[in-house]
């Protein structure tokens, strides 16, 4: 019987586009919903009670939340394909908590930068600068995080690529100038077609961000 994978998500997610990529990695096909994130649609409510949130895998009429979670979860289902994490398990906690960094203190800081204006923008410039400098130094003169491959940690970071441009724009900043070997890494990734063809079109998600400025009053 063929696998039926579903996955709820949102067009500009970060943490969708981790399953997208993941998805693509493993060469899943799978239905994809679009959710309209101000009228959640029951079948959302429903698969994740708990945080009513995108993305949420459904694999065989059964719902995987958290996207982090999500993407180990297929790397451990379809194991024909090339693993995402490390066989070592040091090396595979390592990735995991590079992860978690991402999702505690990237997304964070990232959102004050278009979210705010004025002082707090410029304290949460600084924080995202700073967290980013930090997996700069982890990355190190490595291709990927983890050494030769493309593995979990650059999957779960390079979403955040196509927000760049934003963050940038808003923020008035260069992301290059800061963390030169971080855009190498990201270009690197890209190159791959599983992430090419996932990311949206860095100038579509920032008239996405600019809308989402006027009903946040910041604009």
């Amino acid at each position: 019987m063929a696998d039926e994978v579903v996955l709820l998500d949102f067009w500009p997610s970060m943490f969708g586009l981790r399953v997208r990529i993941a998805l693509a990695e493993k060469g899943v096909k799978y239905e994809f919903k679009e959710e309209d994130l101000r009228n959640k649609s029951p079948l959302l409510l429903q698969t994740n009670p708990i945080y009513k949130k995108i993305p949420v895998l459904i694999h065989n009429g059964k719902p995987v939340c958290e996207s982090a979670i999500i993407v180990q979860y297929i790397d451990e289902v379809w194991k024909d394909k090339a693993p995402l994490l490390p066989s070592d398990p040091y090396e595979r906690a390592q990735a995991r908590f590079w992860v978690d960094f991402i999702d505690k203190k990237i997304y964070e800081a990232s959102r004050k930068v278009w979210t705010t204006k004025g002082e707090e923008q410029e304290a949460g410039k600084k924080e995202f600068i700073e967290t980013l400098k930090t997996l700069e130094g982890q990355l190190g003169d490595k291709p990927y995080f983890v050494g030769e491959k493309f593995g979990f940690v650059d999957l779960c970071f390079i979403p955040f690529y196509c927000w760049f441009y934003s963050y940038e724009t808003f923020g008035k900043f260069s992301i290059e100038a800061e963390c030169p070997k971080l855009i190498a890494w990201a270009k690197r990734c890209v190159q791959k077609e599983t992430v090419s063809n996932a990311l949206p079109d860095e100038k579509k998600v920032f008239g996405f961000v600019s809308e989402l400025r006027k009903v946040f009053g910041v604009e």
